[in-house]
């Protein structure tokens, strides 16, 4: 039965379309820099909020008008399937991702919790297998429980450790079972809120020890999805032990790690870290460890994870245009990690938002492109930084250059003149080409 009845297929219309139902900038099929719209962005629609998530806040109780609502346990479990898979096909979003939890509905005990799964996980592969529709990652929620309150990985009971890690287990065998491309690890609760009581070292060697587990246990059943962790500052624990990607990153690389797994980026985290979209991007494109986006924006006027929808064009643009230059996103994908706000809470919201997300992502990446095959930026950089090129510089860059050589350079060197970086003229050429588009 359909429950998105009075939604159109959403298709693509072009700039001068007035119909909400419609795409104005995704066109799938156009061809971007070698590639389709499709195949540059691989869309996914996020299980939590766009099924789960009822409008409850700190204030208030759940708004959301939602048909499925109507059922409870295994029968609400099962609408939501449908739900998503209609919801997908009316979109045309290839891929979806999930947490065990939000699929399934916890039982009394793990046993049960993983029977309920196993329930669900039957209906989606029938669902996937009939619509063609894929799984671009799953994970594990192993932080909304109360026996997660100090953590999972880094717990300080292992009792609970054992438990997440049967979480784990079962969910790299969800993600065989489902062909998921990618398996997320989100450390909502890896983290401390004093030194007073905490064994750092003790406990991020544990969730080393956990993630290597993971790793021989997907080879064990030949699970060979790419492995991601998603960094996240500030929420909920005072201080997150995967705060940003470069700190991540160098987690990764001190347990031997960083051949293993890759990094899946939230927009809104990089706001709550203090950075930019695009700097958590390029970090992690330079050190070979971008893996995927989740795509969202913050309020700048509110210090926490707001999950709004994307609709800022120069953040997708420049956030595209470094997916771009790092070569794309591999078997990662743009999932829409974001809720619709409390106060749009008819169905047809939950339409209008990923239109306006997909279309906002269609149009960085066509800007991006323009930037690129202009070599805008490249030229840019490249004039700055020419006194590399020749000279001294070159020495330095060929490692010819010593300490004494560039102090013997400075001493004939009596003037030193730099240029103006036109920080002010570059984003106004960005302006030019992102509204150009």
């Amino acid at each position: 039965m359909s429950v998105f009845k009075n939604i159109p297929t959403i298709q693509f219309e072009g700039k001068g379309s007035d119909n909400p139902f419609a795409f104005k900038h995704y066109n799938p099929k156009e061809v971007v820099l070698g590639k389709t719209m499709e195949e540059h962005l691989r869309f996914a629609v996020a299980y939590w909020h766009t099924y789960v998530a009822n409008g409850t806040d700190q204030f208030g109780v759940g708004t959301a008008v939602r048909d499925w609502d109507k059922f409870s346990g295994l029968d609400l479990a099962k609408a939501r399937v449908e739900a998503n898979f209609e919801f997908m096909e009316k979109l045309d979003i290839p891929y979806f991702c999930f947490h065990d939890v939000d699929i399934a509905p916890e039982g009394a005990t793990l046993a049960e919790s993983n029977k309920n799964l196993d329930v669900i996980v039957a209906q989606i592969k029938d669902n996937m297998k009939s619509s063609g529709r894929k799984l671009l990652w799953n994970t594990a929620n192993m932080f909304s429980n109360p026996r997660y309150v100090f953590g999972a990985g880094t717990a300080v009971n292992a009792d609970v450790y054992a438990y997440a890690a049967a979480q784990v287990k079962k969910g790299l065998e969800v993600g065989k079972e489902l062909g998921g491309e990618n398996y997320v690890f989100w450390g909502g609760r890896e983290g401390y809120e004093t030194l007073l009581n905490t064994d750092m070292a003790f406990e991020l060697d544990n969730l080393a020890r956990l993630y290597h587990m993971a790793i021989d246990y997907a080879n064990q059943i030949g699970f060979d999805a790419q492995f991601l962790i998603e960094p996240k500052p500030k929420e909920p624990t005072k201080h997150q032990y995967d705060f940003d990607a470069a700190t991540t990153i160098a987690f990764l690389q001190k347990y031997g790690l960083q051949d293993k797994f890759k990094l899946n980026l939230e927009a809104n985290h990089a706001t709550l870290a203090g950075h930019t979209f695009e700097h958590e991007i390029r970090v992690s494109a330079i050190n070979g460890m971008l893996g995927s986006l989740d795509a969202n924006q913050g309020d700048y006027l509110l210090g926490w994870d707001t999950d709004e929808f994307p609709t800022d064009l120069y953040s997708t643009t420049l956030a595209m245009y470094e997916v771009l230059k790092a070569g794309g996103l591999g078997r990662g994908g743009v999932n829409f990690d974001a809720k619709v706000r409390r106060g749009s809470f008819e169905v047809d919201d939950l339409f209008f938002a990923h239109i306006a997300g997909m279309d906002s992502f269609a149009w960085g990446l066509k800007a991006a492109a323009k930037l690129i095959e202009g070599r805008v930026l490249d030229s840019i950089i490249e004039n700055r930084y020419r006194s590399f090129k020749e000279g001294i510089g070159a020495d330095v860059v060929s490692g010819k250059a010593t300490l004494a050589s560039l102090e013997a350079y400075a001493l004939q060197n009596s003037v030193i003149k730099n240029e103006s970086g036109r920080q002010e003229r570059i984003k106004n050429i960005l302006n030019d080409v992102i509204f150009s588009v």
